[in-house]
């Protein structure tokens, strides 16, 4: 039978306008840093998407500055300004800050100094959803950009990291969006492209393809496409709860993304289960993808009060919108029976 995809959160499959919109960009020719005719058409590629991601962001009178990614936002963002956080931070972030703030279960973040603070918005591996206060320095929005109503006017932060692939474009490319008159030190230095924030040759296509992914997200987000995936994400859990009354959800009780669900069944690793998952015809994860494909005990999961070897037994299922029901109900049916075989084994 076809494959089941169900890892949107590690990247979510290139959507049709996006394709769309990077073939017709691959052949604009021009720089856009050339003043000719060509590289003005190179450049109207740019500001165009530039004003499609603010828009679906709510990112009105913000500079939206394209970088090669989450990460690299991260950086550029962060770098050198002695800004705190949790350790369920992204990796990305947790590299550039000191992680005091405490956690409690449900991977819910306590911030004390909002201006000297990083916050995600949404966390990959749990899909748990924070209650953002206002005046954070950084909002990490990577996970939530496409998948929950949210506005960077609303957030009342000076900076928030987006990526492409999260929401159907392309892989390696990014933003960082930056209220104006915020004080930023750029990090790549040249030729002075995106208003001096991150010199070198726009990636063109992979902005283009950004976007139109964005406008894409939107409109479905609007439609309610989310609405329906959360149902699924909700049967899901039913389907897998009644399979083995010993599984834990992780953050169940918390607000969570619509598509996301994160549980541990302890004595089955987790890596076992995505192996054997993935034999199967379903491609799911344990944790962060953003590991170098590295597969070792959550260390979000830790950071929320987990023991090695419950955090250790945990994956991630993440649906997208063209998600099925019988898709769901494949993955539980032969989740069950992996799971059966592994407890008969283990008696």
């Amino acid at each position: 039978m076809a494959r089941v995809y169900l890892d949107h959160n590690a990247t979510a499959p290139l959507r049709a306008e996006a394709r769309d919109a990077m073939i017709a960009a691959m052949d604009v020719v021009g720089n856009p840093s050339s003043v000719h005719a060509e590289g003005r058409a190179a450049k109207g590629l740019i500001e165009r998407a530039r004003a499609q991601v603010a828009t679906a962001f709510g990112a009105d009178g913000a500079d939206v500055v394209f970088v090669s990614g989450a990460t690299e936002a991260a950086a550029l963002a962060c770098a050198g300004r002695g800004l705190q956080g949790a350790e369920v931070e992204h990796d990305a972030v947790r590299a550039w800050i000191d992680p005091v703030l405490p956690v409690d279960a449900l991977g819910r973040v306590t911030v004390t100094e909002p201006e000297r603070s990083v916050l995600q918005l949404a966390n990959s591996e749990t899909g748990v959803v924070q209650d953002l206060p206002q005046g954070l320095a950084v909002v990490d929005a990577t996970q939530a950009f496409g998948k929950l109503p949210v506005a960077f006017n609303w957030l009342g932060c000076q900076m928030a990291l987006i990526s492409a692939h999260k929401l159907g474009g392309a892989k390696g490319i990014g933003a960082l969006v930056i209220k104006r008159g915020t004080d930023l030190a750029s990090q790549i230095r040249g030729g002075g492209q995106e208003m001096g924030r991150r010199s070198g040759t726009e990636n063109v296509i992979g902005i283009a393809g950004f976007g139109a992914a964005a406008e894409a997200a939107a409109r479905d987000l609007d439609a309610g496409a989310w609405d329906r995936v959360e149902k699924l994400r909700n049967i899901l859990d039913s389907a897998i709860e009644a399979s083995a009354k010993e599984t834990i959800f992780v953050g169940k009780g918390a607000r969570r993304l619509p598509n996301t669900t994160c549980f541990a069944t302890p004595g089955w690793k987790g890596e076992t289960q995505v192996m054997q998952m993935d034999l199967a015809g379903f491609a799911i994860s344990a944790g962060s993808a953003c590991s170098s494909g590295k597969v070792k005990a959550s260390a979000v999961l830790t950071a929320m009060g987990f023991d090695t070897a419950t955090a250790s037994s945990a994956i991630r299922v993440s649906l997208g919108p063209e998600t099925t029901e019988d898709d769901v109900m494949r993955f539980a049916e032969t989740w069950r029976a992996k799971w059966e075989k592994h407890r008969a084994r283990a008696a």
